[in-house]
C-alpha cells in the first residue's frame, strides 16, 4: 500500500524505522526485533540508508526482507549523496521490480559528522530533484524530511519552509519530521506549512531515548538544527539529570516522555507517529500499550504513563 493511501485510510498510522546492522549478530538481533514490531501491526516500517549511502546494498536487502519475510509494508530511504543520476535510476528500477512502492527521498548526510556536503559530479544536488525523478517513474509514493526546528544548513526558517513546500509541490505525498522533544515546535511547524498551502500529512518523528547519554548524543550530533543542538525542554532536562547514571530509569523516562509526546501529538491532530526505534522494540511496544494502540499482548514492563508535567 502506498503512503498516500496509508495516511488516507489509517489514523493514527504508526510506523517504525530500522537501520541495517553491521554484523551477523546484529542481523540476528534485528530479525528478532522486527518480529516483535511486526506483531504490533505497524502501518509500515522503513530502513535507513546510512551516511553517504554507506549501507545501500544492505538497505535494499532489508527492505525487501521486511516485505517478503515479515509481511510488512515498507518504505525505503534513498539519498542523493554518493550516487550518479544513472545509479539512482537503477536503484529506483530495482525497488519497483521488487514491489517496493514507498520511498523517502533525502539529500543525504556526509559519511563523517560535520564534514561538508559534496554532490556527485553526475548526481543531484537537492532532494527535490530526487523527488521529481521518483515521481516521473509513476511507481512510488514519496515522503520527504521536515525539520520543525529548521534544517541546520538553511539560512532561515522561511527559506526552509519554502523549500519543503517546493518538495511537496514536486510530488511528495507526506512529510516525516526530524526528531524533536518540544511538541510546540511540531505544531508551529505544521501551522506554518498550512499557511503556505501544504496539505499533505506531516508525521512527527519520535525518539524514545534509552539513556541520558544517548539523548545528549542525538540532540547534539545527529539532530542538530539551525540554532545548534535539538531543543530539550527544561522540564525534560531536569528529569534526565535525575537519571544520568541509571540507564534503566532513563529508559523508563524515555518511554514515559514519548508516551506523553505521542498522546499530545495525536490529540492535536497528528496523522500518525514515526518511531526512531534504533533497532530495539521494547520502548515502541510499551508506548503503544500505554496509548492502547498495541496489537500484541504485553511482554514486559511498560513504565509509567506520562503526564504533561
Amino acid at each position: 500500500m502506498r503512503l498516500s493511501d496509508i495516511y488516507a485510510q489509517q489514523r493514527p498510522a504508526v510506523s517504525v524505522e530500522f537501520f541495517p546492522p553491521k554484523t551477523p549478530q546484529g542481523e540476528q538481533s534485528l530479525a528478532a526485533r522486527i518480529a516483535d514490531i511486526a506483531a504490533l501491526k505497524p502501518a509500515f516500517c522503513s530502513v535507513t540508508y546510512g551516511a553517504g549511502g554507506s549501507t545501500r546494498g544492505k538497505t535494499l536487502d532489508w527492505v525487501t526482507r521486511l516485505r517478503n519475510e515479515f509481511g510488512l509494508e515498507v518504505m525505503c530511504h534513498l539519498t542523493c549523496l554518493g550516487h550518479s543520476r544513472a545509479e539512482l535510476d537503477a536503484i529506483l528500477g530495482q525497488l519497483a521490480a521488487n514491489g517496493i512502492e514507498n520511498i523517502i527521498a533525502l539529500r543525504g548526510d556526509p559519511p563523517a559528522v560535520g564534514a561538508g556536503w559534496t554532490p556527485h559530479p553526475d548526481g543531484y544536488t537537492h532532494a527535490i530533484e530526487l523527488v521529481r525523478a521518483a515521481r516521473a517513474t509513476g511507481a512510488f509514493s514519496i515522503a520527504v524530511a521536515g525539520f520543525p526546528e529548521v534544517h541546520p544548513e538553511s539560512p532561515d526558517r522561511e527559506t526552509d519552509l519554502s523549500r519543503l513546500a517546493e518538495k511537496v509541490a514536486a510530488g511528495a505525498d507526506a512529510i516525516i519530521t526530524q526528531l524533536f522533544f518540544d511538541n510546540d515546535d511540531y505544531f508551529r511547524f505544521v501551522e506554518d506549512l498550512r499557511r503556505l498551502g501544504v496539505t499533505v500529512p506531516v508525521v512527527p518523528g519520535i525518539l524514545p531515548f534509552r539513556t541520558a547519554a544517548q539523548l545528549r548524543k542525538f540532540t547534539t550530533v545527529y539532530a542538530r538544527t539551525k540554532n545548534g543542538p535539538a531543543h530539550i525542554p527544561r522540564d525534560l532536562e531536569r528529569r534526565v539529570a535525575r537519571v544520568e547514571n541509571d540507564d534503566e530509569a532513563a529508559a523508563r523516562l524515555g518511554i514515559d516522555y514519548a508516551t506523553w509526546q505521542c498522546r499530545d501529538l495525536l490529540d492535536g491532530g497528528a496523522p500518525g507517529i514515526h518511531f526512531y526505534c534504533l533497532n530495539e522494540s521494547r520502548s515502541v511496544e510499551a508506548i503503544l500499550r500505554n496509548l492502547n494502540l498495541a496489537a500484541a499482548p504485553a511482554t514486559g514492563p511498560a513504565g509509567p504513563t506520562a503526564s504533561a508535567s
